[in-house]
């Protein structure tokens, strides 16, 4: 019954991590703000490391089933 919720949670972390890392990148190679107000290594550095703890957070939930 538990696998059910897991597998949305997983799915869901993992997806929203890997699209803003993919994002953040594109942005970056393409010399585009990442967030606009803010300094833009800030930006990259913050959006990778929660891009990153989604997709950890996701493979997490997976792990549980």
């Amino acid at each position: 019954m538990e696998s059910g919720p897991a597998i949305f949670a997983g799915a869901a972390f993992t997806l929203f991590g890997g699209a803003l890392l993919l994002w953040t990148t594109v942005r970056t190679l393409h010399g585009e703000p990442v967030a606009h107000g803010v300094a833009p290594r800030a930006a990259v550095a913050l959006t990778s490391v929660f891009g990153a703890a989604f997709l950890v957070l996701g493979v997490w939930c997976f792990g549980r089933l």
